[in-house]
């Protein structure tokens, strides 16, 4: 197994052809009892179906106490959206808030400003890391020209339905709020910094998720690398 790892790490030190241009990332922080994030969550559930882009809902729980505790809300979003408000240099969280590939950000209602950002994002030069996977329990990460201070490999999965709540107390009473792509686990798998590297994978949570790793920045940093297993 070990020998197996070390070939596997060695190819993809060496340069390869161009591989497929990875998504444009965006992730969107929001909740079931913040008043005006139903349209937010309506916003990506459209972007969600463009191949182009990779869609993630992160739920967070700080609005709970309004009377409506998110159904789908983790203290990890949370972190994960702080370390953006801190590497962004925003005052304070907030939802419904877009981060695009983890270097920009726009309140989730200005669907206009998000294109832009997701433009901008998707001209922007990268140099990604092959990122290949082994079967279910394990992901190589390549070479590549690292970010100042190192990188980090995460894990994220999501579930890829469409899923409507209905919402029976708070601020978004008698609503029906939509949801597309929210992610069920998220999990730090350790750094990166540019040289190859394996990771295990530990066993899903839950049937019919999707994995991603992203390879990003520290502490909320610009994302390097995507990968998705191949289907």
């Amino acid at each position: 197994m070990r020998k197996a790892v070390l070939f596997s790490l060695i190819l993809m030190a060496l340069p390869s052809a161009a591989a497929a241009k990875p998504p444009v990332v965006v992730e969107l922080y929001t909740a079931q009892g913040c008043a005006s994030c139903g349209e937010a969550n309506a916003n990506l559930v459209k972007l969600a179906e463009r191949r182009d882009i990779l869609a993630l809902t992160f739920p967070v729980d700080y609005w709970d106490y309004l009377g409506w505790p998110d159904t789908f809300a983790k203290p990890e979003f949370t972190t994960r959206q702080k370390a953006y408000v801190a590497k962004l240099a925003l005052r304070e969280p907030y939802t419904p808030q877009v981060v695009v590939d983890g270097m920009a950000q726009a309140p989730g209602l200005k669907s206009d400003r998000i294109a832009r950002l997701v433009r901008d994002a998707a001209e922007a030069p990268r140099n990604p890391p092959d990122i290949r996977f082994v079967g279910a329990s394990r992901v190589d990460v390549g070479s590549a020209r690292p970010p100042k201070g190192g990188g980090e490999v995460w894990m994220i999965r999501y579930d890829p339905r469409e899923q409507d709540v209905a919402v029976k107390s708070g601020d978004n009473r008698g609503q029906t709020i939509a949801h597309k792509n929210v992610v069920r686990e998220l999990k730090r798998l350790g750094a990166w910094r540019g040289k190859p590297v394996a990771f295990r994978l530990p066993a899903p949570s839950e049937d019919g998720l999707r994995t991603v790793v992203l390879v990003q920045a520290g502490r909320g940093g610009r994302l390097v690398g995507v990968g998705q297993p191949r289907n």
